[in-house]
């Protein structure tokens, strides 16, 4: 994940964005066949490398625990992640397979050099993303996730609701 996906990822996300500086807004979107070249390769990692993720194997290195140590540990350990994997493995291949569509759907943006779809494939990479570490690495977020749409809610009307968004809201 650390030094293949999510390195990938980051040629989709960084491909497209909106800057403000002291000189004004700076729009950031592929110009050269060398930038769509690189969103090509993140795309073709992320579509094939997404069923790496089907191979049983250690999700970090003996005795690399991440944050999952502690009264306030942030993250599953490997241990409690494999667990939630064993327990329901189809939806653990639901998410392998959201994330390699949408390494699929940038594939075919890149072939028509769609700037435009490539914004909403950023945010669908991002929602595939989140929706699987809520779940598999850091799910406590989730309850955060909903206490900020209720307050959002209570102070601006504003009807946030991540949690239904990122599918989260039976978790």
């Amino acid at each position: 994940m650390r030094d293949m996906l999510d390195p990938a990822s980051d040629y989709v996300f960084d491909a497209v964005g909106t800057f403000i500086s002291k000189n004004g807004t700076i729009e950031k979107a592929p110009k050269t066949e060398k930038d769509w070249d690189r969103i090509r390769v993140g795309a073709v990692t992320l579509a094939e490398g997404a069923y790496l993720l089907k191979i049983p194997r250690p999700f970090a290195p003996p005795g690399d625990e991440n944050n999952s140590t502690g009264p306030d540990a942030e993250e599953l350990s490997p241990a409690q992640i494999k667990a939630k994997l064993e327990k329901d493995p189809v939806l653990w291949n639901a998410k392998i397979e959201a994330l390699r569509n949408v390494g699929l759907e940038v594939l075919d943006i890149v072939k028509r050099k769609d700037v435009n779809e490539l914004w909403d494939a950023s945010e669908n990479l991002d929602q595939a993303c989140e929706n699987c570490h809520l779940i598999y690495w850091y799910p406590g977020e989730i309850e955060y996730l909903k206490k900020l749409d209720r307050r959002l809610q209570e102070l601006y009307g504003v009807q946030a609701d991540r949690t239904r968004k990122l599918g989260m809201e039976r978790r």
